[in-house]
């Protein structure tokens, strides 16, 4: 799927039912603009939820999904909005998605001028712009974009420099300055499928079923709940597929009984060191999830409020399930903007019993 049929997916889904598209139009909030139209009968126009013209009154406003509807009921367009013409929601993101698109296929990256004037704005204008759309600013985008193509080249290629070089860094050093953020380890063990890398790990139970703890020499990297100890083993061994793995010992059980704990007993917080790779972005939410108080919920959009992408409702929910770290990363705080429990990676009843435990 492409930038601008996912930007207008992610809207229409966003403004699905009457009342949130009301409230769009009160707002006049351009962020509707594409996902629906609204009419008013006593004056026969239709208009774009952005259009300045005065407010209407709520009984005389039908939506419609595109122009065409709108016409096949005998409306006609607004001359002031312009409805049937493109708006500057969709402009931007266009220019947005060309952006990407030239940083992902750019031998070096473009600077923030060039990528400006490409797309007709000035660098200050188009750096805003660019990161209310994207979610991130171009050189965060391009740093992702450039470690996501590392981690596709390590597994494939001779030696680690080529693969470094090959995903666009001009020197072994920018990279490895955030290598094990970015990958979880270094990056010869990550070319390996954690080769040479030593996990510990061992298998509790709780109230909540099992649950598995896989710690590295820089702290967990994995807690994973489920029905089978057997299952999540498997899981791990997938994320880590040339790893060494070792079962926890004795003193290890200490790791295990802490998260146990935890679950048991939200109250006791839970003070580990944590080692958990993911894309820039990944990390974004995860950092604003952990900032969630025990007892408390947020919804999806709201966690995009507060990393500064509110328009990256379905990338949010995406990185929320790649959440690796469960209740030390408690994505379980996160709901459906009715409050409703959508899908949780280890089971919407776990879900249930974690909320209700945190809130008393």
């Amino acid at each position: 799927m492409g930038f601008m049929a996912t930007c207008k997916e992610l809207a229409a889904a966003s403004f699905s039912g009457d009342e949130e598209r009301w409230e769009a139009v009160t707002r006049r909030d351009p962020r509707a603009d594409g996902a629906f139209y609204y009419s008013v009968r006593t004056t026969g126009i239709y208009c774009r939820p952005s259009c300045a013209a005065r407010l209407a009154r709520r009984e005389n406003v039908r939506f419609h999904s595109n122009p065409e509807e709108a016409e096949r009921a005998g409306f006609r367009a607004c001359k002031r909005c312009r409805p049937k013409e493109v708006g500057l929601a969709a402009q931007r993101a266009a220019a947005v998605a060309k952006a990407c698109r030239l940083i992902e296929t750019a031998e070096e990256l473009p600077s923030l001028d060039a990528l400006a004037e490409s797309a007709g704005m000035s660098r200050y204008h188009f750096h805003r712009v660019f990161k209310s759309v994207a979610g991130v600013t171009p050189k965060a985008y391009a740093a992702a974009h450039r470690a996501r193509r590392v981690r596709d080249e390590l597994p494939n290629s001779v030696t680690v420099t080529e693969a470094i070089y090959g995903a666009g860094f001009n020197s072994n050093a920018r990279f490895y300055a955030t290598a094990s953020e970015t990958l979880g380890m270094t990056p010869t063990d990550f070319r390996s499928g954690g080769k040479g890398a030593s996990i510990r790990f061992a298998v509790g139970e709780c109230s909540l079923g099992s649950v598995l703890v896989a710690v590295t020499e820089k702290g967990v990297c994995a807690i994973l709940l489920g029905d089978e100890p057997g299952a999540l083993v498997r899981d791990l061994e997938d994320r880590f597929p040339k790893a060494s793995l070792i079962g926890g010992d004795a003193g290890f059980e200490q790791w295990v009984a802490k998260v146990i704990g935890f679950v048991e007993a939200p109250a006791l917080g839970l003070d580990l060191p944590l080692h958990v790779r993911g894309t820039a972005f990944q990390h974004r939410v995860w950092r604003a999830l952990r900032e969630i108080p025990p007892g408390s919920t947020t919804t999806y959009a709201e966690v995009a409020r507060r990393i500064g992408a509110p328009k990256s409702v379905r990338a949010i929910g995406q990185a929320v399930g790649a959440n690796p770290l469960a209740v030390a990363i408690p994505c379980h705080r996160v709901v459906r903007s009715d409050g409703g429990l959508s899908g949780y990676r280890w089971g919407v009843e776990r879900k249930r019993v974690l909320l209700k435990r945190e809130a008393g």
